[in-house]
């Protein structure tokens, strides 16, 4: 159940790159985000007063002080998980801006390292197939994305620092999410991430409200679905999961956005990048 829910996450994010692609051709990074984000947390409010009246017996056996440290881990969790989704989602969007597309989806996924190695340090351990599997995909993601000579740039630094950030947020959610409610974390995360994203945006760019408007599908797909609904399912989906094996399956987004690109925009996919596909999905059925 769980992994079939992470698996909805990536198919939700990798049809998102098209709504984000589309709607930065409107509004620019921050703007975009700041409405993303902000309407993501906004679509979850009713669902958490629905789910309150679901679990209102469970939450009458607890007593007070317990429930001013779950509010307490909460309000954490969610601050915590904001700003390194602000962080990572933004680093993300302006270093595409300095490199290519390919390279740029390449150095994202490269959170299936990095998520592993960081999980060493706060003694997460992992079989040699789960590494065996990290290093397929890899590979995957390589004949995926790669199509030219591969090179350092200013950009491709930038998509770095945001794959460390996406890692550490998987490793945040990881930590939290077997001690709050999912869908109240999810909230409070896109509502820290795009109050942040708004106050870069008031400083950095000139938002136009016509400008949104005329962008309303892309940032409905990404507020609506790609937040309020694929950002979910990863805190719940996550519960009781290995952060690599959880990481792997989201990886899954960079093949799924290939075809996504390739049903809703007409982009062609060559062999090479048939193949990364199934090295790929080969990669998550081992794991």
């Amino acid at each position: 159940r769980h992994s079939c829910m992470l698996f909805l996450a990536a198919l939700v994010w990798g049809v998102a790159f098209v709504a984000q692609s589309e709607g930065l051709n409107y509004v620019e990074t921050f703007t975009f985000n700041t409405c993303r984000f902000l309407l993501g947390g906004a679509v979850l409010i009713p669902c958490i007063f629905f789910l309150k009246r679901e679990k209102k017996a469970e939450a009458e056996k607890v007593s007070e002080e317990e429930k001013k440290a779950q509010r307490k881990t909460l309000l954490v969790g969610g601050i915590c998980c904001g700003v390194a989704l602000c962080l990572a989602s933004n680093f993300q969007q302006i270093g595409i801006q300095y490199t290519t597309v390919g390279k740029a989806g390449f150095i994202t996924a490269c959170y299936i390292v990095i998520v592993p190695v960081i999980g060493l340090f706060m003694k997460k351990k992992c079989s040699p197939m789960i590494w065996l599997s990290v290093l397929l995909a890899v590979v995957g993601l390589y004949l995926l994305c790669i199509n030219e000579q591969f090179s350092i740039g200013y950009g491709d630094i930038l998509v770095f620092v945001c794959a460390i950030l996406f890692s550490v947020h998987i490793l945040i959610v990881d930590y939290f999410s077997p001690k709050v409610d999912g869908v109240k974390m999810s909230c409070i995360q896109f509502l820290v991430c795009g109050l942040l994203s708004g106050i870069a945006m008031l400083f950095a760019e000139q938002p136009q409200l016509s400008a949104v408007l005329l962008a309303w599908k892309p940032i409905a797909y990404a507020g609506i679905m790609s937040c309020g609904v694929g950002y979910t399912l990863q805190i719940v989906g996550q519960k009781g999961m290995n952060p690599t094996i959880a990481s792997l399956i989201l990886s899954l987004e960079s093949c799924i956005s290939v075809l996504a690109g390739w049903l809703l925009l007409g982009q062609t996919l060559s062999m090479r990048e048939g193949l990364g596909c199934v090295v790929m999905f080969a990669a998550i059925i081992l794991a």
